[in-house]
């Protein structure tokens, strides 16, 4: 039974105790108690320069929501999501599972929440993305805090068609209507699967209408031949979007079949940041970053597992390898080489040992990323 709920205490943000109050203190004790129960293993597993639970001031600093890379429901990590925080401003690239939990749980104000980054529609990379909307943007938790308004979403187009089964044969196909949605479509067909909910909380508890808290821009490409069978040819830099804190620029990033799949650079007056998004060895992306203050890319370790020949070249032509990732951030000049999204192929990741691995080739300091860990840049 919960105690709170008769309770005489005053719910934070709140001129007194109210059916509706406590609901949504309750919904905040939720995201407390996933900070209480979450155990040190994923901070102490990397070499975190803080943890971000009590964020200190600085104008640029990246928050490591979390790191985990594929779909697996792994114990210490949770699915891929990032936090770039520019003075007051706090941008996310990446929604996986527990996003906005960890968000809260860093220190994070949703209220501050100036717009969310999609580089691709993977499901370790979205998994999260609705809920910012679904519940972050629903009555304000015990922190009194809650989204200030609708949130710029920017993010893959429709793919245009789906890849060949791999290893041949055929495979069942999901809405075979429209099997490839981009991020508009997946965003209102969301808004349909949870109308009951909405529309109840609409009438009962007099929330915003959650289709007003999203506003969704699908990324334009550049003329440059892509298409789900030419999923990343040679494509320099392009813009994103620009607001009076960052600017925003992308390239294509080759990942298997997936398109389109994007790669991130954050300019601001207090340095840059580029996050690799998913991807094999690519000169799209060495060219986004390069001189970048901090490079945040993805890595795999595939040489302390037996894999077929057929499955190895299939995972390499996907992602970097850990041994091999410090020679892209060398080639790109980068000042700091962070590694997120990251998997041992079915055993824990050794941070020390990863360390090494990914300094090979690269000159500058390497971090292998944990959990709710917060670097500062400027």
């Amino acid at each position: 039974m919960c105690t709170l709920c008769g309770s005489n205490e005053r719910v934070p943000g709140s001129r007194g105790v109210t059916r509706r109050s406590v609901l949504g203190a309750l919904g905040g004790l939720t995201a407390l108690g996933g900070l209480v129960g979450c155990s040190g293993s994923s901070i102490a597993a990397g070499t975190a320069t803080s943890t971000a639970a009590a964020p200190e001031r600085s104008r640029l600093s990246v928050v490591l929501l979390g790191t985990q890379a594929g779909p697996p429901v792994d114990p210490g990590r949770a699915g891929i999501a990032t936090a770039l925080v520019v003075d007051d401003a706090t941008y996310v690239i990446d929604c996986g599972r527990a996003a906005t939990t960890r968000y809260v749980e860093a220190g994070l104000r949703l209220d501050s929440l100036r717009g969310i980054f999609l580089t691709h529609l993977h499901a370790d990379h979205i998994a999260d993305y609705y809920n910012f909307f679904l519940l972050g943007g629903h009555i304000k938790n015990i922190l009194g805090d809650t989204l200030a308004g609708p949130v710029p979403v920017y993010g893959p187009g429709p793919a245009g068609g789906l890849p060949p089964k791999f290893g041949g044969g055929t495979a069942p196909t999901v809405a075979p209507e429209s099997p490839a949605p981009g991020t508009a479509e997946m965003t209102a067909r969301l808004h349909e699967a949870y109308a009951y909910s909405d529309n109840i909380f609409l009438r009962d508890m007099t929330i915003r209408d959650i289709r007003a808290l999203a506003e969704v821009h699908e990324i334009a490409l550049p003329p440059v031949g892509a298409g789900h069978r030419n999923t990343s040819p040679p494509t320099p830099p392009f813009p994103v979007m620009e607001d009076d804190r960052v600017k925003v620029t992308a390239t294509l990033v080759p990942h298997g079949p997936v398109f389109p799949s994007f790669a991130f650079r954050f300019d601001t007056d207090h340095g840059s940041v580029t996050f690799s998004g998913d991807t094999r060895t690519t000169d799209n992306l060495t060219t986004l970053a390069r001189g970048t203050d901090m490079l945040v890319h993805e890595a795999i370790n595939v040489r302390d597992v037996e894999l077929p020949p057929a499955d190895l070249t299939h995972m390499l032509e996907s992602h970097v390898e850990v041994q091999e990732v410090g020679a892209v951030a060398q080639q790109a000049d980068a000042g700091r080489l962070v590694l997120s999204h990251i998997s041992n192929l079915g055993s824990p990741v050794d941070p020390a040992r990863w360390e090494q691995m990914a300094a090979v080739g690269y000159d500058r300091p390497v971090i292998v990323g944990a959990d709710l860990q917060r670097l500062v840049i400027a």
